[in-house]
């Protein structure tokens, strides 16, 4: 069985690369019907902010990224933790090292004064002599002094490194007893079963420390997958101005969760030249040995493209349960249907849904100066309060009825639609007038006429 994992520290907020990661696991984990956990490495007590644990949580929910089990917190698994460390000293695959922060620093400095790459010389690794009092020690792991630690990753090919290169005897405890990150990494990976390793490639440096710590623990290894980042369009790491921004600001801008799971699957994996996945297609295609071995580029055009596909072809009680997350609840109103319709193809986010729904449904309280100055002439009154009178006797069908005026009164539609347009929304660019006026009825529509009406009249715009 594939079980993958996504464990995240909670320092921070789950940004995109963090999500597209969590996506790569759930997807190979659901493609092969095994598992998919979710684990907190919350062991940095100093820098842990519960905040942000829950806030990952949330985008799981949001996304629909849905995990097996409970939720594991490393914070809560020290005791297991102190008991592999026991295991590795009383089989002297690990020992206690007193040598003092002072004595390590200068350790540093000469080494790197004689351009030898600082490292811990092993001084403790075989010590039989009386500890130094006053030093608490920390706990190191007897790593190989020669030979190679290799593996075959998954996306970047066969892997080697030198062990006298790479590895000194890191620690794996520090000296108030805490437990390191490879260390709680490689037990709780092993314990929980996880057969499929896939994160960021900036973990590969700790692969061959992990691989130590695996064989020396006597845990089956499991596969690596490393993940090339994701870039800004300059090829130079996501800011967050690019993008690295918290998972759920990208809903509170409007986008639509399967817009954005369908962005990311994109970068860095392909399945010919598809563009637009639903879930389903994502776990039936997806296989992280496709994934591209080099760094990926952020493309906000491709978003924006993408969130309007989905906004475009979204049920609308889909789309209107989007936007009641901005305030703006009409599921239940008659003209729900219309409305919505006539916003989709327009819309690339929800916020511009929910502007131009607000537009549409709340009476114009300005008017915007350029448009009036642009559109409005001397005739511009007299023409609308004509086209009021004749709509109070005609009601029915607005297109109808505007065209029959127009007959009528020798006129051509540009004379009167950006004067009706202005009336109705405050702006001159908007859906179709005759979608608008169907969609709010003949009173509201009366009622926005005459308001601009009387607006132009106050503005010295006469209309007898």
């Amino acid at each position: 069985m594939v079980i993958t994992r996504f464990a995240p520290s909670p320092t921070g907020y789950l940004h995109i690369g963090g999500l597209r990661t969590a996506l790569y696991n759930y997807l190979w984990a659901r493609r092969n019907n095994g598992k998919f956990l979710l684990r907190i490495e919350d062991t940095d007590l100093k820098r842990n902010s519960l905040e942000a644990a829950q806030a990952i949580e949330e985008a799981f929910k949001w996304t629909g990224l849905s995990y097996d089990g409970e939720v594991v917190y490393q914070s809560q698994r020290f005791d297991l933790y102190k008991k592999y460390i026991q295991k590795l000293l009383k089989e002297k695959k690990a020992y206690l090292c007193y040598m003092s922060k002072e004595e390590l620093d200068t350790l540093r400095e000469e080494q790197t004064a004689k351009k030898e790459r600082p490292r811990y010389n092993g001084k403790y690794r075989d010590f039989k002599g009386v500890p130094p009092l006053g030093i608490e020690p920390v706990v190191r792991i007897k790593a190989p002094l020669n030979g190679e630690i290799t593996f075959e990753d998954g996306v970047k090919g066969f892997i080697s490194f030198k062990a006298e290169d790479i590895l000194d005897d890191f620690i794996i405890a520090r000296s108030d007893g805490t437990p390191t990150y490879n260390f709680t990494v490689v037990i709780d990976d092993a314990l929980m079963g996880v057969t499929d390793v896939i994160r960021g490639d900036d973990h590969l440096s700790n692969t061959p420390k992990q691989i130590v710590l695996y064989e020396a623990l006597g845990f089956k290894i499991p596969k690596f997958f490393h993940v090339p980042m994701i870039n800004n369009p300059q090829g130079k790491k996501l800011s967050k101005r690019d993008g690295a921004m918290d998972v759920m600001e990208y809903k509170n801008l409007g986008y639509l969760s399967e817009a954005l799971l369908n962005f990311l699957v994109r970068l860095g994996w392909s399945h010919g030249d598809q563009e637009i996945f639903s879930l389903k297609e994502m776990i039936e295609f997806f296989d992280p040995h496709n994934i591209n071995a080099s760094a990926s580029s952020y493309n906000q055009q491709k978003l924006e493209w993408l969130n309007a596909y989905y906004i475009k072809n979204a049920p609308t009680s889909k789309l209107w349960s989007e936007a009641a997350l901005f305030g703006v609840d009409l599921s239940e109103d008659k003209n729900a249907k219309a409305l919505a319709d006539m916003l989709r193809e327009r819309a690339k986010t929800m916020v511009q849904f929910v502007q131009m729904t607000n537009n549409i449904i709340n009476e114009p309280l300005s008017y915007d100066a350029q448009a009036v100055e642009k559109f409005v002439t001397t005739s511009s009154a007299v023409y609308l309060k004509s086209y009021i009178t004749f709509l109070e006797e005609y009601g029915g069908d607005f297109e109808s009825a505007t065209n029959e005026f127009l007959e009528k009164n020798a006129l051509k539609l540009k004379d009167i639609a950006q004067l009706i347009r202005i009336a109705l929304t405050g702006s001159s660019v908007s859906p179709s007038i005759f979608e608008i006026m169907d969609v709010i009825g003949l009173q509201a529509v009366l009622l926005r006429l005459k308001r601009f009406l009387d607006f132009l009249e106050k503005k010295g715009m006469k209309s007898e």
